[in-house]
């Protein structure tokens, strides 16, 4: 039995050793693929070689002498212009001659240097001046090579290592070393190498490819020639244009704005939003007012062109991507003829009020003429009168930046705040009274003295009564008028935002819309005691501007729709010779809200308005209509000031305002007036230049196109 066994153990071990052996081969084999693999791959590397090295040579070295870099540059377009209403340019753009940089991306500084110290030989008086620093002063001297290797000298070779990591230092932080090493005796340049460092400073800011403008004037035709026969030497340079903003001599002027000039460029806060519409860093943008508010429009298109470099940095060839187009125009809707003129009839009335010893502490007078239905804005007239050297200067600016307390033209407001809060119902009558607060002086009428008076919402409005409006702001408080009250003031912030919300839906303490920036939204008081309500309910605590008081005329005018006021008319295009061309948009008011009262309400309040005009012998407007050539609908005001008289003294003054609309039966003019701190006469007698200025506005629009 062993034999038979042992050949069975044999056969079990024989058939173990073919298991255990089989994994080696496989691996072995597996090494084989692969080793086939990466020898075909090899056979496929040297021959894609011999391909590219030898096969194709021709092709490949060309391909290297056509390849390189792209680079895009832009260059910018002239800005539209501005013209009045008439189609008068207001804003234009004037040519001036130009030495101008293009920087190639071989040139080196020391060939900048040279270049810089050699035009000033040619245009010494027409570098533009800008300032100078003592390290733009060191870099031009280290432009030079060999002042370059003299300061190298100077440096010790440890100062040119890292000293912690004992890494040689890079270019820049030895150029810095360089910059310490230069000494003041070494730039203490004359007048015309100072101006060298100058135009070196401007050639050396410039990127690749771009163009900079290095100097400007008017060039002789000598100077021209002279850079043109020393093409050479004055690589990069060439004789061009640009163009200035030309402003006409217009009392509007102040509205207009500025732009930035080339070197200025985009100013660092609206850099970044710039960049996004593709603006370059030193495009010329708006600053403020028409120039910043219509940017976009106003602002040409650029040229972009893309400049192809080889291998060796010489350029092959240009391609524009964009083609540039001047910016578009636009055309106000002030006409400058009915502009100048109210202009002269501010002028004209302020100097008959100083005549009559009332303007000595006054700051000026300020109108605003606008349509009540589109928002279009027919003037802006002002002028600032200079307290301490009386001078009279043009400040059309100042209808939306100055603020004034605006007096008794809000009383349609507080009425209107009655109705809104359900304490005045339509045309209520209450008693004119003198409201006695306990621990205060009372508060009265002008005409009441010391009478309870009835009177009604529309006759409240035609004699001008404070107590009226005290006693609406009373019952919006809660607290309802007894004689000797206290006023508790647990509901005065939540009161005092009611009246405001009202005034704010004629646009008086509110942004009116204006289409351009920089207007004030007025000046709202924050120490809100129950006497400043009171006084706020007849317009003697919040300030307001003029233009707050035309949109407050024209919202009243049109039936209550609070339309944005707006300065330009239309966006144009250019004329071959870049003049104004085909209108391509209309600018229209938006409507921003609708007052929240009925419409025989609205009513109401012409009707008071109109009464304060055409009203018996107490109507408080009846100088407006002496002489007028059509029917005006207006509300007076009187604000009750103090100002100083330059010796530690107080003068007591007055606001004189109005609000107006005309014809009153189909209004096509609405006019905000404000002739600040006029003197009050002994017995409260004051001026009326407001009431002749509002009437004299509607006689010269009436004069110049008609009312239709």
């Amino acid at each position: 039995m062993k034999p038979k066994n042992n050949e069975s153990n044999n056969k079990s071990k024989n058939k173990a050793s073919k298991v255990l052996e089989n994994p080696s081969k496989a691996i072995l084999k597996r090494i084989n693929v692969l080793f086939f693999v990466i020898f075909a791959l090899f056979l496929l590397l040297v021959g894609r070689l011999y391909q590219m090295q030898i096969a194709d040579r021709t092709f490949y070295e060309k391909k290297m002498e056509t390849s390189g870099s792209m680079s895009r540059i832009t260059e910018g377009s002239a800005r539209g212009q501005i013209y009045d209403a008439s189609g008068t340019a207001l804003v234009s753009n004037q040519a001036v001659q130009t030495i101008n940089f293009t920087r190639s991306n071989t040139i080196t500084a020391a060939e900048m240097r040279k270049i810089a110290i050699k035009l000033v030989t040619v245009i010494p008086d027409s570098v533009k001046t800008d300032s100078i620093t003592t390290r733009d002063k060191k870099d031009f001297f280290l432009a030079k090579p060999s002042n370059l290797a003299k300061v190298q000298a100077r440096l010790k070779t440890a100062d040119t290592y890292d000293k912690k990591t004992g890494e040689k230092l890079s270019e820049s932080d030895l150029y810095a070393k360089y910059v310490k090493k230069v000494t003041a005796a070494e730039i203490n340049y004359d007048a015309n190498t100072e101006l060298a460092a100058k135009l070196f400073k401007r050639m050396n800011a410039t990127s690749n490819f771009a163009t900079t403008i290095i100097a400007s004037g008017q060039f002789s035709a000598e100077q021209q020639a002279t850079i043109a026969e020393n093409e050479r030497s004055l690589s990069g340079i060439a004789v061009g244009t640009t163009w200035d903003r030309d402003y006409a001599d217009t009392t509007l002027r102040s509205i207009l704005g500025t732009v930035t000039s080339e070197k200025t460029g985009i100013p660092a806060e609206d850099l970044a939003a710039y960049l996004k519409k593709g603006y370059s860093r030193n495009d010329r943008v708006g600053t403020s007012y028409l120039e910043k508010g219509y940017e976009d429009v106003l602002h040409g298109k650029n040229a972009v062109k893309e400049v192809k470099v080889n291998k060796d940095g010489k350029v092959t060839g240009t391609q524009t991507i964009t083609k540039g187009e001047k910016g578009k125009n636009i055309k106000l809707t002030i006409d400058s003829k009915f502009q100048q003129g109210v202009q002269n009839i501010l002028k004209n009335n302020f100097a008959t009020l100083e005549a009559e010893g009332y303007g000595e502490y006054s700051a000026g007078a300020y109108a605003v003429v606008m349509n009540p239905q589109t928002g279009a804005i027919y003037a802006m007239g002002g002028i600032d009168h200079d307290l301490e050297t009386g001078a009279i200067t043009d400040d059309a600016l100042g209808t939306i930046q100055n603020v004034f307390t605006p007096g008794s033209v809000v009383k349609m407001g507080t009425i209107s705040a009655g109705w809104e809060n359900n304490v005045l119902s339509g045309n209520q009558v209450l008693n004119d009274q003198p409201i006695q607060i306990q621990g205060s002086q009372p508060k009265e009428s002008w005409f009441t003295n010391g009478q309870i008076t009835p009177i009604s919402a529309v006759q409240a409005l035609e004699y001008s009564s404070n107590t009226y409006m005290i006693q609406t702001a009373l019952d919006i408080l809660g607290q309802p008028y007894q004689t000797n009250m206290t006023i508790y003031t647990s509901k005065l912030a939540d009161s005092f935002k009611k009246i405001r919300k009202t005034y704010a839906e004629y646009g008086l303490g509110a942004a009116t819309g204006l289409d351009i920036p920089g207007e004030s939204d007025g000046f709202m008081g924050t120490d809100e005691t129950a006497a400043n309500y009171l006084d706020e309910s007849f317009g003697q605590y919040d300030n307001y501007t003029p233009l707050q008081l035309a949109q407050y005329a024209a919202t009243i005018a049109n039936g209550g729709k609070r339309v944005a006021p707006h300065i330009v008319a239309g966006i144009y295009g250019n004329t071959t010779d870049g003049g104004l061309g085909a209108l391509e948009q209309t600018i229209t008011g938006k409507t921003l809200n609708t007052v929240d009262i009925s419409t025989d309400d609205v009513s109401l309040l012409q009707q008071g308005m109109y009464q304060v005009t055409h009203g018996d012998s107490m109507a408080t407007g009846k100088n407006i209509m002496e002489g007028a050539s059509v029917n005006i609908s207006a509300k007076t005001g009187t604000s009750e000031t103090y100002v100083s008289n330059g010796n530690g003294g107080l003068v007591y003054t007055s606001v004189n305002n109005v609000v107006a609309y005309a014809p009153s039966e189909k209004p096509q003019i609405a006019i905000g007036v404000m002739v600040p701190n006029t003197i009050i006469k002994d017995g409260g007698v004051t001026t009326h230049a407001n009431q002749y200025i509002t009437r004299d506005i509607v006689n010269l629009y009436n004069s110049l196109y008609g009312f239709k």
